[in-house]
């Protein structure tokens, strides 16, 4: 059985991720890319689906530490007979994916045994493995291989690699193991383990040196911006909302999605944790990614894309993995990109408006993009869609969707405005109006004073927390101050806060949804509630695990984080509470501001 959520450690190059537990297994590796087939999926399964375990023989205890600053971690190994380390990292720049873990006796001696499963595609692809001239070990099938070299002696053993070596104080022995494509030249070992090693703290620290944040925030925010750059596909700048697939959100359920690709509902919220942390390269490069995706028809865009932008993700379901804990089907590829979901146009036309005014950078093209979006929305704003939670029952008239086309017209009113953009000024107005007074009218149930999850329904959703925070109506108005309390009454439990309780034609209740309580925090800012943001941010950020990593969500009932992890959207808004709370320049100010009436 796997590790629990809590227990794993991210480590990353920028291309894609590993997942390694307390134990010093790393159960869960896709190469070359995120959203390529896993050479190690025993998060899903057991160890026969491939995992790399180092760990000591015999009864241990663990302590573990990320580096500071950095993306590289550290495990302590308590034995009756001595301590180690197991350092471990992804090293960064390299022509290939490139995992180091390093064993280092601290004090007596130790005996560590090695495991090694390489399982191909998911874990059904048992390799041929042999040695190659240089002293490795190669493990090889169809497009695939995995050469590992280290000084310890390693030996087959039914289907497995394995390795027992005795570690004393001072002594260091290090793993390589390296990816590259069949039909390309054997790389070369690696010449000095401790020198990568070295080059890659520097990478890191050097990347941590330019967060601007300061004051007790610091730490919390920078933890989860380093979360962030690990999820960030370096060739393209496109951010994974997590590195896995699968992990349920009701554990032993159904609601199992692969969250290995780059949603736009995520953009805006994005490029303000980005811009109010430092990083204009970064929100630059994730902009222009962007751009990129959506550029097309706009009848045709997606909710979510690939890497590189792909817009075809497949969804199948692989039957030869129990799941994490029982939790079937396991899939791969997510049918949710095909669903209608209005809220994204909105997404898309706030997050260019914040790159105009940050000075991010602008273009015709992108103003053309922009155009093209809005007159198909002007036709099919008034159309039922899927929503923000990607319901896969009928679709509705979700109010945070209109509510989101509002945001689009309003930024193009605000480009226009304040950017000089040329576009049909009137037209435009009108229609921010008319759909303004259609939210108001059809999403707010006046006999309870709130806004609700869809016109005609009586159910909450908490992303009707987003109606303040894009400026739809001031945080104070009576109709946001009345949501604001009935999501407190009848969506919040034990202070945390569920995403809806309406169904959405699958089994099972999720957790409690860690983004949509980050927003609760951020309507406290804007209501001037401080001390009750600041105790539920303190609240979320101890639901992390002993390095500060966050889900989707939380499971109340057994304590535990569920959903794919880490997530990127828990992240982000972990780092854009943290500024509302600790800077005079809040992004919850910033964005809630709207164009001209």
């Amino acid at each position: 059985m796997p590790a629990r959520l809590e227990d794993y450690a991210l480590l990353g190059d920028c291309h894609t991720a590993a997942l390694v537990d307390r134990d010093g297994s790393i159960d869960w590796l896709c190469l070359p890319r995120f959203d390529s087939g896993a050479c190690f999926a025993a998060l899903l399964g057991g160890p026969e689906h491939g995992r790399w375990s180092i760990a000591p023989r015999g009864d241990y205890t663990t302590r573990r530490r990320y580096v500071p600053e950095t993306m590289v971690l550290e495990t302590d190994f308590e034995t009756p007979g001595g301590a180690c380390r197991l350092t471990d990292c992804m090293l960064l720049d390299r022509p290939r994916p490139t995992l180091l873990r390093i064993a280092e006796g601290l004090r007596g001696s130790v005996s560590l045994a090695l495991e090694l499963v390489v399982r191909f595609d998911y874990g059904s692809i048992v390799p041929w493995v042999h040695r190659v001239p240089d002293g490795g070990l190669e493990a090889l099938a169809g497009p695939d291989t995995l050469i590992l070299h280290t000084p310890a002696s390693l030996r087959g053993e039914d289907l497995k690699t394995v390795a027992t070596f005795e570690l004393r104080a001072g002594e260091r022995v290090p793993f390589t193991l390296m990816w590259y494509g069949s039909r390309d030249p054997r790389p070369a070992p690696l010449p000095d383990a401790d020198a990568a090693l070295a080059a890659t703290l520097a990478q890191w620290r050097a990347w941590s040196s330019r967060c601007t944040h300061v004051g007790v925030q610091r730490e919390r925010s920078l933890r989860s911006l380093l979360t962030l750059k690990a999820l960030t596909y370096a060739p393209t700048g496109g951010i994974v909302a997590a590195p896995t697939t699968s992990l349920p959100e009701v554990l032993g359920g159904v609601r199992n999605w692969d969250y290995r690709y780059c949603w736009l509902r995520d953009a805006t919220f994005t490029l303000y944790a980005l811009l109010h942390s430092g990083y204009r390269e970064e929100a630059s490069r994730w902009r222009e990614w962007l751009i990129r995706a959506v550029a097309g028809t706009p009848s045709q865009i997606n909710i979510m894309y690939g890497l590189s932008g792909e817009r075809r993700l497949t969804e199948i379901e692989l039957p030869w993995l129990p799941g994490y804990e029982g939790a079937r089907p396991v899939r791969i590829g997510n049918a949710a990109y095909q669903q209608l979901q209005f809220d994204v146009f909105g997404e898309v036309m706030d997050t260019l408006h914040l790159a105009r005014r940050e000075g991010v950078g602008f273009n015709e093209e992108s103003w053309r993009v922009q155009r093209a979006m809005l007159d198909y929305l002007e036709s099919a704003w008034d159309e039922p869609d899927e929503g923000i939670w990607e319901s896969r029952g009928p679709r509705r008239h979700y109010t945070h969707s209109k509510v989101m086309a509002w945001v689009a017209l309003d930024r193009a009113l605000a480009a226009v405005h304040g950017f000089g953009r040329e576009g049909p000024l009137d037209r435009w107005q009108a229609l921010r109006s008319r759909i303004h007074d259609d939210v108001c009218s059809h999403g707010f149930d006046p006999e309870r004073g709130t806004f609700v999850q869809s016109y005609g329904s009586r159910e909450l959703d908490a992303s009707l927390l987003m109606m303040s925070l894009v400026g739809f109506l001031p945080a104070n108005d009576p109709r946001i101050v009345g949501t604001v309390a009935a999501i407190e009454r009848e969506l919040m439990r034990d202070g945390l806060v569920l995403r809806c309780r309406a169904q959405d034609g699958l089994p099972g209740r999720d957790g409690a949804f860690l983004a949509c309580s980050f927003w609760l925090a951020d309507n406290y800012v804007l209501l001037g509630r401080r001390a009750e943001a600041e105790r539920l941010f303190d609240r979320l950020v101890g639901l992390a695990n002993d390095l500060g990593l966050l889900s989707e969500e939380y499971d109340l009932d057994r304590r535990r984080l569920v959903g794919n992890f880490p997530q990127a959207l828990s992240h982000i808004a972990l780092v854009n509470t943290a500024a509302n709370l600790s800077t005079e320049r809040r992004p919850a100010d910033e964005r809630s501001g709207s164009a001209p009436p």
